[in-house]
């Protein structure tokens, strides 16, 4: 028959055991369970976004929103007791943001901005010994279409100046490359001259060449004899 003092160690034994199980129970069934979910997903500059607070229990003492990866009095946006009558109080964190809390754990940011990316934590304390925490990576992405600029639009486009009717010539030339065999008028036919002609003229030159073109590049008459 065990004795007395025996059973008080085997008993203590086996309570200690029990509350080491519970106690490595509790804080990983409260991870897998709390999570959060974005509403929406990929949120524009000027959207309300939704961080809803999945699994949650029914009855808790306060909960707590951070934007940081570390989770402290300098990244804490605001602090959530239902029991206050004015429950929200906002942290350091919070700045100009525009943040509604929810009694059932989530937060509303109205008209996010490309800067309020980050991660974001919540911890909701259900008592002293039991903390849930869960965490979430936000990006707001930025304005995808921006429109051109009309300088940008007169800084390739440059208008045409008005041809000049100073020469009297009202008549439109066209630059052709040259033939390589040139022949004399119809009164001779029957000299005959091949010469090579020169290149096309620069692309340089002014239009006034244009309106008074050279005939060498066109024709050779050959003298007659």
């Amino acid at each position: 028959m065990a004795s007395p003092e025996g059973a008080r160690r085997h008993f203590s034994k086996g309570l200690l055991l029990s509350a080491s199980i519970l106690a490595l129970w509790v804080p990983q069934g409260s991870r897998a369970a709390l999570r959060i979910q974005k509403i929406p997903e990929h949120p524009q500059k000027n959207q309300d976004l939704l961080l809803s607070v999945r699994g949650i229990p029914d009855t808790f003492q306060d909960f707590n929103w951070y934007l940081g990866e570390e989770a402290h009095g300098g990244t804490m946006l605001f602090t959530y007791i239902p029991e206050l009558q004015r429950p929200q109080r906002d942290g350091g964190a919070m700045g100009q943001r525009d943040i509604v809390g929810f009694p059932n754990g989530s937060m509303l940011l109205h008209r996010a901005q490309p800067t309020d990316s980050g991660t974001y934590q919540v911890a909701v304390t259900i008592n002293p010994a039991w903390t849930m925490r869960a965490k979430t990576k936000v990006r707001v992405e930025g304005e995808l279409v921006r429109a051109v600029t009309s300088t940008g639009l007169w800084a390739t486009c440059q208008p045409v100046p008005p041809l000049s009717s100073a020469s009297g010539d009202e008549n439109i030339y066209e630059v052709m490359p040259s033939p390589t065999l040139l022949v004399s008028p119809l009164g001779d036919p029957g000299s005959a001259n091949t010469a090579m002609v020169s290149p096309t003229p620069s692309p340089r030159s002014p239009p006034g060449d244009l309106l008074n073109p050279d005939p060498a590049p066109y024709c050779q008459l050959v003298p007659r004899p």
